[in-house]
Formats: C-alpha cells, structure tokens, sequence
C-alpha cells in the first residue's frame, strides 16, 4: 500500500506536504459537554533556577497541566503545554532571582491563553536538596524536601499556593501512654512506693509505636516566604525530625526526643497551624492555609490522617480562644476557585 501522506526526498529521507489537514481539537465534538480539566499529567522536567548569588541549582519537577475545556471544542492543543513548560522555563531561568511562585504562575497564565481557556492549572511538584546538622555529631547531611507549587489562571487573573511536603517522626500518645500505666504495674509489684513509681515513669523516655510522618503546608498569599522557614515549622510539629545520616549519638537523641513528644497526626496538624500564626505574623488574615499530617503507620496496616483548610484570621480567631467562624468551610478547590470566579 503506498502512504499518501509522505514521501521520500531531502536530507532527513522524507518530506511532509504542505497541509496535514483540518485542525481536528478545534471542531466542534459529537456530544457537547464541558470538561474541568483537560492536560497533561506525569511531565517531568529538569528546571535550572539561579539564586541571589547567580548560581545555577537544577531541580527535579513533576507537572500537571490542565486547562478548562469548553463544551463545542473537542480538545486541547497537547504540545501547546509542552511549549508553554520550555518557553516560560528558559524566560526564567535567565532573572537574577527567579522563584517557583512565578515559574507556576507564568505557566497558567500561557495555558490560558494559548489554549484560549476560561481557566488554566500548573501543578509542579519540585525536588530540591536541603542541608541539615546532625542533633549532636553537628554533621552536615543533605535532606531532599519537596515544594509545591499550584497556581491557577484564566489569563489575566491568577491564583497560587505554594509550600514544602516534608518527613518526620512521630510517636503515638496512645500506645506510650499504656506504657507507662504497665511500667508503674511492674514497679509497684517490685517493691516501689507509689509515689516512687510515678516519679520513674514521668521521667524515663518510655516505649510506644512510632511511625514516619509525612507534612505538608501549603500557604495562599503574595507574600513571598522562604521554604526553608516552612520546612521548619512542619518538622517542628512532629514528634522528631528524620535525617539521612545518625551516628550513634545522633540516633539516640531523635529517639529520646520522639519518646518525649508523642504526637498524633491531629496534634501535628495542630502544631504546623499554630507555627504558622507565630512565626509568620507579617503574614495577612486573608492568607489560605492548609496544614496536613499523614502517618504511615508501624503496627496498623493503614495510615492517620489530618487537615485543615482556611483563612489565617480564621486560625488566629480560634487560638485566641474565640469562636471558629460562621464562614462556610473552605477547601483548597474552593479558594483556588475563586480565582477564576465571574
């Protein structure tokens, strides 16, 4: 069968006519529904981004890529996403100081545009080296941290979140607790006085379950804050941080320290909000915080897990000890929704 398509000719062997016909994504589609979300998922790149001292630092991303699909076209342009990835990553990387707040940003805003859409997502999940001290030992490892980065767009309007997805200890309350009641059984049938066996039990590290936690603190707001104070905050409100390397010593003390500050995923949760209303309070009311916790649990076959979506004003107010809000409840969609809202 010959191809009418191609034939052979010129240097690369074949030649391509001169039309390769109607352009099919924007006919009108058999069955006239909107779609939410149309794109591209699992697109990994490799983005160079110079920091204040003009050096260069590669980070390994993972993007969605989404773009609001009206009811009478019957697709998107797919390469115009891959397009708009490496034009706006090499405008970039060429700023003194460039951030990935605006590398998400730039990107929705070319998807709606390009693609002519009422509504454009750039979701970049980014991996990047953090150096950490080692408790005692005092040696430098390096931890890879996660940032995210969500910013959505109908072209001329644009909404973003972004934050750190970070590892940590955490030990169960529950399980040291029962601990405790058993070691003060064993002590009092050995011979101890009551008062003595409260006095052991409150000051030993006693045994519980522990499990890996893992974090995540998105914040809403133009505000530009430095990922290194979220991861902070996040490995601050576990029970004790993770490291690559422990020496013994090391080892000892993440241990001591997690059997000392037993946390459920909920406490964690609770902790990442009230770091954030502490440390941050240049931060306005109306910045959008969520705070995650999931526990990948050690003696349960599944996880714990715990969120909180809102307003910082809103979070202040109930630290504060006044009521919660009467608001309708806000979710991460919902906020980032209001973006593109008429």
């Amino acid at each position: 069968m010959r191809g009418p398509m191609f034939r052979r000719g010129g240097t690369s062997g074949w030649k391509t006519p001169g039309t390769l016909g109607n352009d099919v994504q924007s006919s009108v589609p058999s069955t006239q529904i909107s779609l939410s979300r149309v794109g591209v998922t699992g697109l990994k790149r490799i983005l160079r981004l110079r920091d204040s001292s003009d050096r260069n630092t590669l980070f390994f991303a993972d993007m969605k890529l989404y773009a609001h699909l009206d009811a009478r076209q019957a697709g998107v342009h797919m390469s115009r996403f891959i397009e708009n990835i490496e034009n706006v990553a090499l405008e970039i990387a060429s700023e003194p100081s460039p951030t990935f707040e605006a590398l998400t940003d730039r990107i929705a805003v070319a998807i709606a545009n390009t693609q002519g859409a009422s509504r454009a997502e750039a979701h970049i999940r980014a991996q990047y080296p953090m150096t950490k001290v080692t408790p005692v030992s005092r040696l430098k490892v390096e931890n890879l941290c996660t940032f995210i980065g969500v910013s959505v767009s109908d072209g001329e309007r644009t909404k973003r979140a972004s934050g750190v997805e970070v590892n940590g200890l955490t030990v169960c309350p529950c399980a040291r607790e029962m601990v405790s009641e058993h070691s003060r059984v064993l002590l009092l049938e050995a011979g101890y006085s009551a008062e003595q066996a409260d006095e052991i039990t409150a000051i030993l590290p006693l045994a519980s379950h522990n499990q890996r936690g893992l974090g995540t603190l998105l914040l809403g707001t133009s505000e530009l804050v430095r990922a290194e104070r979220l991861v902070e905050i996040v490995e601050e409100s576990m029970s004790a941080g993770t490291y690559e390397l422990l020496k013994r010593p090391d080892e000892l003390h993440v241990v001591v320290e997690g059997h000392t500050r037993p946390r459920f995923a909920e406490d964690v949760a609770r902790e990442i909000l009230k770091g954030v209303a502490d440390r941050l309070p240049d931060l306005g009311d109306d910045t959008f915080v969520l705070a995650r916790q999931e526990n990948f649990e050690s003696i349960h076959a599944h996880n714990a897990y715990a969120e909180r979506c809102g307003l910082l004003g809103d979070i202040r107010r109930e630290l504060r000890g006044e009521p919660p809000s009467a608001r309708t409840p806000l979710s991460f969609e919902s906020w980032l929704d209001s973006a593109c809202a008429p």
